[in-house]
């Protein structure tokens, strides 16, 4: 492992070295970071997740940047062009920008203006005029006039030095160094419409005529720009005013107010028009797109985070409902685990007598079912099925929840889904879909594309395989925070496990099904191609509810095993009864049980884990129901006070679902008596709100939404850090996008 990058970055996220070097070995070694964060505190000093991925994705960083380093110093010494001074400056260049000027100069390229001025013997003419002495420009261009090379007057000899002169200034490091800092601290954006444009990119209105300074344009709007240039709406140019950036070019290779400098200056300014800022402007746009990017995918990851962990109904008989008009309701019944049981279609919205034959089958299967919560599907026709099972003479003990059904479209037509139930068609896999997001939500998303579940912010505009690495690095953490029941996960819940994968997690699936229920954690060494390191990664994660041993419910990993039998074995009681017995805990002193490999944290992880094991970290469910009698937009009136539920956190505000099929939106400005710059200060995705619509706007099917008046609810403030509001009682995404 290279030293110096485990320097830098202990210098860089203010950790030991000792940190640094501890979680490289254990990446290097193939840990994962939940597993490294879980189970390897003595080594990494108690890291968290956070940190762990911090370090691994600067390692990678810099080990792109050597091999880019490399590629460069064989380039150079392949066309004889390395020298040590060169290599040092190579060696020594610490982000891919400095490297890639200093390598410029060299970079193989095709024959400009520059080069095909060489060709014709002019570049000692160039040299003589950089040096800016006294001479008359024109006269010493006349040595050079050789019409057999193309040079037909002084003026040509001058014109071709002047490009040669101006390649140099724009490969000069200096000139690129200032100029990147002038771009970045004063470029300006400038957005306009293409003329004759104005109607038909109507949505890029905000956008026609806007100015913005680079260094402070949000991410939207950089997003916003740039995707109504690629539509073909806007023309977008990212800027500084000309006169300072020719003025530094000026400070940097103008010597004085002689011919020969008038000559360089020219040169200068033609470098700057013609390469340099074209260049710079690609760089910009670039650095200001990575800003942006990196943004939106933070706002991705952090709403994604709280749906994947949000509240699950747990185990329950749960009846279904993907609603619809004209096609009717299709209805499933799940039991406990999930399994379907039943498949119906009724017609509940389309007279009195299909109303009414609809309500006897609903009763009729809650019966037959024990049915114990009704998922309600919050698409079309969802608030009026919703009204309908409302109006049946259900059991008070039966929860009635509204469902967000974002995605479960892109489920039904899935592999996975036709995996699944391949002889079911799609309706019915949405609807079993809706009916097991109520159940347990992280095991039911994470068979869709997150980017189908709608909680991000233009997450279609920024860099995909970022996006991509961010979204699993959230999945794998929030999977591996819950834990997952090994003899009942599916394949693509296990594939997220710590040290799996699709391979092994579908050689577990198979295991299971050929041989029954894993009785114990020691048998997944069975499963074939699961290695030793692979269950090392994985065991801690996977838990067996009713295994032999009590601790495979939990979380203490069996590498840790022997260290609970110790501390049974001088209590002189069982595992199960260090579980519930709290005054036997008490009595252990975890020092005792130091070693070498094993210290405080790990002991006080096990102690806590003997205290509720397996208990599953999410918050408690808790139901929601919207505002009766406001079932669309049509519905709702400017100063109407609602409920809603917080679907979507984005840099301008926050959408909430008040169950008119259309989110509102409450502006940034909108969301606190207090001053803001991200909303997530205040709020979080699910969170349940008490909203005032401030304007309806039904030709553009807009809601407009304020929350300063709500800021002394108890829903809003108690528990805007928490997540024990019912997520499902709304769309997890923005509509509006």
């Amino acid at each position: 492992m290279n030293e110096t990058h485990i320097l830098k970055i202990a210098q860089e996220l203010s950790l030991t070295t000792k940190q640094v070097q501890a979680t490289a070995d254990l990446l290097n070694e193939g840990g994962t970071v939940p597993f490294i964060a879980r189970y390897r505190k003595e080594a990494t000093g108690s890291l968290d997740e956070v940190a762990i991925t911090a370090v691994r994705d600067r390692l990678n960083q810099l080990m792109e940047l050597d091999k880019r380093r490399e590629a460069i110093l064989k380039s150079l010494e392949e066309r004889g062009q390395l020298t040590d001074e060169l290599k040092e400056k190579i060696l020594s260049a610490e982000t891919i920008v400095v490297l890639e000027d200093i390598y410029l100069p060299y970079r193989p390229k095709r024959r400009t203006r520059a080069t095909i001025a060489k060709e014709k013997g002019l570049e000692p003419l160039a040299q003589s005029l950089f040096t800016q002495d006294e001479m008359d420009p024109f006269a010493e261009a006349a040595a050079f006039v050789d019409p057999e090379k193309g040079v037909d007057s002084a003026e040509d000899a001058l014109a071709g030095a002047r490009d040669i002169i101006a390649e140099w200034v724009n490969e000069d490091q200096t000139a690129r160094a200032k100029m990147r800092d002038l771009y970045s601290s004063k470029a300006v954006f400038k957005s306009k419409v293409i003329p004759e444009k104005e109607t038909e990119g109507i949505k890029y209105k905000d956008y026609f005529d806007l100015e913005e300074p680079v260094n402070t344009a949000p991410s939207h709007r950089i997003l916003a720009m740039r995707r109504g240039e690629r539509e073909g709406f806007l023309i977008l140019r990212v800027l500084p005013t000309e006169d300072e950036a020719l003025d530094i070019l000026d400070s940097l290779f103008v010597k004085g107010e002689g011919p020969a400098s008038e000559q360089v200056r020219m040169s200068a300014h033609d470098s700057y028009k013609r390469l340099l800022s074209p260049s710079m402007e690609t760089e910009i746009r670039l650095a200001t797109k990575k800003r942006a990017d990196e943004e939106a995918i933070r706002v991705f990851v952090e709403n994604l985070r709280q749906l994947l962990i949000a509240p699950p109904l747990s185990q329950k008989n749960v009846l279904a409902i993907d609603p619809g008009f004209r096609t009717g309701c299709k209805v499933v019944c799940l039991d406990r685990q999930g399994k379907l049981l039943h498949t119906e279609t009724i017609y509940p919205l389309q007279s009195e007598k299909s109303a009414a034959d609809a309500g006897s089958k609903i009763l009729e299967m809650c019966e037959r079912f024990r049915v114990e919560a009704i998922a309600v599907g919050n698409g079309t026709a969802g608030r009026e099925t919703e009204t309908f099972i409302r109006s049946l003479d259900l059991s008070k003990n039966i929860q009635l929840v509204m469902v967000n059904e974002s995605g479960a479209s892109v489920y039904s037509a899935s592999e996975v889904a036709r995996e699944e139930f391949p002889d079911q068609d799609v309706t019915v896999r949405g609807a079993v879909s809706i009916g097991r997001r109520l159940m347990d939500p992280l095991a039911e998303l994470v068979k869709i594309d997150p980017k189908s579940i709608g909680v991000g912010q233009y997450q279609h505009d920024v860099d995909q395989g970022a996006l991509k690495s961010s979204l699993d690095d959230v999945v794998v953490s929030c999977v591996n925070r819950v834990g997952v029941e090994v003899n009942t996960a599916s394949k693509q819940l296990l594939t997220y496990v710590s040290g799996l994968g699709p391979q092994l997690a579908k050689g577990i699936v198979e295991y299971r099904n050929e041989h029954g229920p894993f009785g114990s954690r020691e048998e997944l060494k069975q499963v074939p191609r699961l290695g030793p390191k692979a269950f090392e990664q994985a065991a801690g994660f996977l838990r067996i509810r009713d295994g032999e041993n009590p601790l495979d419910r939990s979380a203490v990993h069996p590498e840790s095993y022997p260290i609970v039998d110790a501390m049974t074995r001088d209590l002189g009681c069982s595992v199960l009864d260090l579980m519930r017995n709290e005054e036997l805990r008490k009595r252990i002193d975890l020092k005792q049980y130091v070693s070498e490999k094993v210290g405080l944290p790990t002991l006080n992880d096990i102690l806590s884990e003997l205290s509720k094991p397996g208990r599953d970290p999410r918050q408690q469910f808790e139901t929601f129901r919207f505002a009766e009698g406001v079932e669309k937009i049509e519905d709702i009136k400017p100063g109407m006070k609602l409920p809603g539920i917080v679907t979507n956190l984005t840099a301008f505000g926050v959408f909430v679902d008040i169950g008119v099929h259309q989110d509102g939106l409450v502006h940034i400005s909108e969301v606190s008596n207090r001053f803001v710059k991200n909303p997530a200060e205040v709020v979080k995705v699910h969170q349940k709100v008490l909203v005032t619509v401030l304007g309806v706007d039904l030709e553009r099917r807009r809601i407009s939404l304020s929350m300063k008046d709500s800021q002394s609810q108890p829903d809003v403030v108690s528990k805007r850090h928490t997540f024990s509001n019912n997520p499902f009682a709304s769309a997890f995404g923005n509509k509006n996008q």
